[in-house]
C-alpha cells in the first residue's frame, strides 16, 4: 500500500555562527511549505524530525541540500498514512542533545568508530563486548538489542554520570552504542573515547537504519523502537517480533505507552487500555489522588466515583 506522507529524521554537527536567526528563517520555510515536525538548531548544528506529503519533503530535502550549511545532511526516511506531528516547531538550543558536559565534545573531531548495520550486527556476538544503550529507560523498555546494557537514568544527561559509577563494568571491554538515529552516540561515544575506554563504536544512522538494511533485517532487536512523534512506536525486527515490554501495573507483555494523569509526575508508563482505566491512568496512588490528575477530569469523575474506584483498588490489593 503506497503511503501519502513521509516522517524524515535527520541531523548534521557543522558550526552554525548566527544560530537564532538560522532558526526563524527555517521555521519560516517549513510552515510556508506546510512541514509539520520538531526541530533544534543550535550553534553546533542541526538535528530534526518533519512530516509532510511525498511532495513536500522532497522539496525539504533539496532545500537542505542546496543549502550552504546543511549540504550532505543524511536523511531517514519512513512512509506514513499522516502528518506524524500537530504542530511545525523549530527552535534555538545551546545544545543538539543535552549533555551539559563541562568539557563539550565535537563530533567532527572526536567520536566513536561507525559501524555499519552488518558490522555492527557481528559484533554485538563477540567476546569481551558489551553493548550500551544511549536513549532513556522508558526507551529502552520498549525495545532493545538483546542483551544490551540497560543505564538507570531518566535524562540522556545523566548517562555520562550514570556511566562513571558503574566504570570497572565497561573497563578493558570493547564498548557498542546505539540510539535512535545516531546523534546520541555522535557524543556519547566521543566522550567515551575522553573518558579513556579505548575500543568504541557506535551503530551508524542508528537503530533506524538498523532495521531497514536488506541483510540484517533489524535481526537481534527486540521488541518496538520508540520515537518522538504521534506514531509512539515503530517495528524494527522484520525477521520476528519479540515482546518485552510489560504492563505497569499487571506485568502482561505490552507494547502501549501513556503518561501519568498527574502532571507533575507525567511519567511514561506501559499499560493495557483496561488498566489506564482501571488505575485512573496514574503509575501510583499518591497520583492517583493528586488534586490535579488529568485523566478525572478528562472523564468528568466526580469526587464519589473516584472514592470508588479507589476503594475497588485497595479491595484488590488486600485480596
Amino acid at each position: 500500500m503506497n503511503q501519502e506522507y513521509r516522517v524524515l529524521l535527520y541531523y548534521k554537527y557543522v558550526t552554525i555562527e548566527n544560530p537564532e536567526e538560522v532558526t526563524q528563517e527555517h521555521l519560516q520555510y517549513c510552515k510556508d511549505l506546510g512541514l509539520k515536525g520538531r526541530i533544534i538548531i543550535a550553534a553546533e548544528g542541526i538535528n530534526g524530525t518533519v512530516s509532510g506529503t511525498i511532495e513536500q519533503t522532497d522539496e525539504y530535502m533539496k532545500y537542505m541540500e542546496e543549502h550552504s550549511l546543511f549540504a550532505g545532511t543524511i536523511f531517514k526516511i519512513d512512509e506514513a498514512p499522516e502528518h506524524a506531528f500537530k504542530k511545525m516547531r523549530v527552535r534555538c538550543r545551546p545544545e543538539l542533545v543535552t549533555l551539559r558536559l563541562e568539557d563539550d565534545v565535537d563530533p567532527n573531531i572526536q567520536t566513536g568508530k561507525h559501524l555499519k548495520p552488518k558490522e555492527f550486527f557481528a559484533e554485538m556476538q563477540k567476546e569481551d563486548t558489551v553493548v550500551i544503550d544511549a536513549r532513556n529507560d522508558y526507551e529502552y523498555d520498549l525495545g532493545h538489542f538483546r542483551g544490551a546494557v540497560r543505564p538507570d537514568i531518566l535524562n540522556f544527561r545523566d548517562l555520562p554520570d550514570w556511566i562513571r559509577e558503574n566504570k570497572q563494568t565497561f573497563e578493558g571491554k570493547k564498548i557498542l552504542t546505539y540510539c535512535t538515529g545516531g546523534i546520541r552516540c555522535e557524543k556519547f561515544s566521543g566522550w567515551l573515547l575522553k573518558e579513556g575506554f579505548e575500543d568504541v563504536s557506535q551503530l551508524d544512522g542508528g537503530i533506524v537504519t538498523y532495521g531497514k538494511d536488506p541483510e540484517v533485517q533489524g535481526d537481534l532487536w527486540d521488541g518496538q523502537l520508540y520515537v518522538f512523534d504521534e506514531r509512539i512506536s515503530v517495528p524494527v525486527n522484520r525477521k520476528e517480533h519479540v515482546i518485552v515490554g510489560k504492563d505497569h501495573f499487571s506485568g502482561e507483555q505490552c507494547e502501549r505507552y501513556v503518561n501519568c494523569a498527574n502532571p507533575e509526575c507525567n511519567k511514561k508508563i506501559l499499560c493495557s487500555e483496561e488498566n489506564e482505566h482501571r488505575y485512573l491512568r496514574s503509575c501510583s496512588h499518591e497520583c492517583r489522588i493528586h488534586p490535579r490528575n488529568r485523566y478525572i477530569s478528562e472523564h468528568g469523575l466526580s469526587e464519589e466515583e473516584v472514592k470508588e474506584r479507589l476503594t475497588t483498588l485497595e479491595k484488590e490489593v488486600t485480596r
